[in-house]
């Protein structure tokens, strides 16, 4: 299972971290993982190059299942439209394979 969490600063959320694997279809062919994948992987593209945001970035290059991102420095209405836009995109996939996404 993928466990997401995002990180607040006050009312504002300033980053988020993804452990875990999915597990619902075999390796290069699970759809949950590649979901989860693509909107994080796009939303820190995003933060760092549309909002030049500046990040902590952690990962687990060996074995995956692990990201942790921290924004450091940036526009914060934008940081917050994109962060916010990760959390519903992952709020819904969770919604449709709760065995496999979990989002606190």
């Amino acid at each position: 299972m993928i466990k997401a969490s995002f990180k607040y600063q006050g009312q504002e959320i300033n980053g988020f971290v993804l452990s875990g694997h999915a597990g619902s279809g075999i390796y290069g062919e699970d759809i949950v993982c590649a979901a989860v994948s693509a909107l994080a992987i796009n939303t820190v593209n995003s933060l760092q190059r549309l909002v030049n945001a500046h990040l902590k970035v952690q990962q687990d290059e060996t074995n995956g299942g692990y990201l942790d991102v921290t924004v450091v420095e940036s526009d914060q209405a934008a940081v917050q439209l994109l962060l916010a836009s990760l959390r519903l995109g992952l709020l819904d996939i969770a919604a449709s394979y709760k065995k496999y996404l979990q989002v606190n």
